[in-house]
């Protein structure tokens, strides 16, 4: 049974097929550890964590039902277990208490459970429905979206996966690349992943777009769009990436606004140019600013406004932009605040173990997927490589006439050395000219299809991995609820994440009141009297949210234990 198991009799029959999901059931309990995620389940909850899971999911009959494998997921996330393998060395007993059952799934069982659910392939239509509603409940957070590409490296032996330059790491390794929509203060809505990455340029234009259409809240009628030429649908933001005057182009025609950086922004312009206007900056309030504007025509014939902002080192960024309607001062912000995708991408490596692969499987790539011919990418090295050793035989050509002493008696000498030269210099030039050629006749993009067999590769299974992704999107959407929540009653609001990231891990006591349908939830004292005041404030405003458990009819009560 394993240990901490009590519940015999039902496990006995769970396993011959005869019981069908433990219900959850709570007995009173002492100095719980990790017991503070359990404030996080109000949250969870109104973010859709069980709210379709039974529209989108199934599993066979056993002790351990959907509620509760979603909710141990989640838990998980939010107590900072890095891996499924990390439960292998936490209390099951301890963790079951969390849950209202006798102990938690072995790793081995949660693996399986996952795969199961995986199988169903539904973790993206129930991921698609949560992005919806989520964009529902915050349509001003869906007029702006951010979008950038995050590289997650493999550093196994499975398969041989396509290389990417990872920035980070300053080096190409073999890596997928999860393409991420978020709102303008890092709310992640959803993601794609890219196994072969055609460029973001390709990705917005063929998935994100025609997504984003269809389900973003509140934007303008047809009738709306024509009487104002300006008007546009809603903005995306993106980084140089995603330069391309053709994609400018396309969105404006589809009256979609966009930002992004400018890649040939040219001379600087004259510091006269710039003012100081106040800005709200997200985190940062009203801040001074200098920056400036002019108009820029692209190589496609489109009018973009450019805006420059000008930093205390003199640098200038400069921003191109379809919307032609917002002042000057939100155009900057916006761009500004990029730095929260980012953020984003930095706190969920570090925290939520983003880039944890959760199994070793993998599976076949559509056999229409493009990718660079190997063959092209070889004549392309080569021809680099004959380029340098050309630039270097040219310099030392050069450097023979210039620094040599011509003597006399070292005449036959000179003229031996710059022969030599002569012939490399004609030899490397006529060797790059046939590569060229060669390259020339070569496609540059081929079909998985066509791959040499040695050359054929597969990617890392998806289906698991975005589902524990999307459970991690809800539990960071969580935890940012509480913080924003506990920011409302605190003077050092950037202890905020810290606050809350230490009640996850704190012990807590439990007494189930069945008479009066309650589950009281009694977190211990902090370390200082301030943060217990907002723990104490965060309490009052998650009772009052009136919480049920999952699978029982007790109410949520919290509240600090007396002194």
């Amino acid at each position: 049974m394993g240990v901490g198991a009590t519940n015999v009799v039902e496990r006995v029959l769970a396993s011959v097929g005869k019981f069908e999901n433990k219900s959850p059931e709570f007995i009173p309990v002492l100095d719980l550890a990790n017991g503070g995620v359990l404030l996080a389940l109000p949250a969870l909850l109104a973010l859709g964590l069980l709210r379709h899971t039974r529209q989108y999911f199934q599993l066979p009959k056993g002790y351990y039902g959907i509620e509760s494998i979603f909710m141990l997921l989640a838990f998980m996330a939010l107590s900072r277990l890095k891996s499924l393998e990390a439960l292998r060395y936490q209390a099951p007993g301890e963790w079951g208490k969390l849950l209202g059952l006798d102990r938690v799934p072995e790793v081995r069982t949660l693996r399986n459970k996952i795969h199961l659910l995986a199988a169903q392939e539904k973790e993206q239509e129930w991921s698609a429905k949560l992005c919806e509603e989520w964009m529902e409940s915050a349509p001003e957070s869906a007029g702006v979206l951010y979008i950038d590409g995050h590289v997650r490296v493999y550093h196994g032996s499975q398969t041989k996966l396509p290389r990417h330059y990872v920035t980070r790491e300053k080096l190409c390794l073999r890596a997928t690349t999860d393409y991420w929509v978020n709102a303008i203060d890092g709310q992640p809505f959803f993601k794609i992943n890219k196994a072969v990455d055609p460029g973001m340029v390709k990705v917005i234009k063929e998935e994100i777009v025609p997504y984003l259409k269809t389900i973003i809240p509140n934007q303008p009628t047809e009738e709306a769009l024509v009487a104002d030429p300006l008007l546009h649908r809603f903005t995306l933001v993106f980084d140089r990436e995603g330069y391309s005057p053709d994609l400018f182009l396309e969105l404006k025609k589809e009256r979609i606004a966009c930002l992004s950086y400018h890649k040939h922004p040219g001379p600087d312009w004259h510091h006269e140019e710039f003012k100081e206007i106040e800005v709200d900056l997200l985190r940062q309030g009203r801040t001074l600013l200098k920056v400036a504007e002019r108009g820029t025509r692209l190589s496609t014939g489109l009018w973009l406004r450019e805006c420059r902002k000008l930093s205390k080192d003199d640098h200038q960024t400069p921003i191109l932009s379809t919307d032609y309607l917002s002042p000057l001062g939100p155009i900057v912000a916006k761009m500004t605040s990029r730095w929260s995708q980012e953020n984003f991408f930095k706190y969920m490596r570090q925290h939520y173990s983003l880039d944890m692969l959760i199994d070793h499987q993998i599976q076949p790539i559509d056999e229409t997927t493009k990718v660079v011919n190997p063959a092209y990418r070889e004549l392309e090295g080569k021809i680099k490589r004959q380029a340098a050793l050309l630039s270097r035989l040219h310099a030392n050509f050069g450097s023979l006439n210039l620094e040599q002493d011509i003597d006399k008696k070292n005449v036959e000498e000179f003229e031996q050395k710059k022969a030599t030269l002569l012939e490399e210099i004609n030899a490397a030039e006529l060797n790059i000219f046939e590569l060229k050629s060669q390259r020339k006749s070569t496609k540059k993009h081929i079909t998985i299809a066509e791959l040499p067999e040695d050359k054929k590769f597969l990617q890392l299974s998806t289906h698991s991995k975005h589902l524990l992704d999307t459970i991690k999107m809800i539990a960071y959407r969580a935890e940012t609820a509480m913080t924003n929540t506990a920011r409302e009653h605190m003077t050092r609001l950037d202890d905020a994440h810290s606050l809350i990231r230490s009640i996850y891990l704190q012990t807590v006591d439990i007494h189930p009141d069945e008479q009066n349908k309650k589950l009281h939830i009694r977190l211990h004292n902090a370390a200082n009297q301030a943060s217990d005041k907002t723990i104490a404030a965060l309490c009052v405003e998650l009772t009052a949210t009136e919480t049920k458990f999952p699978g029982t009819d007790l109410t949520l009560v919290y509240d600090l234990v007396s002194k």
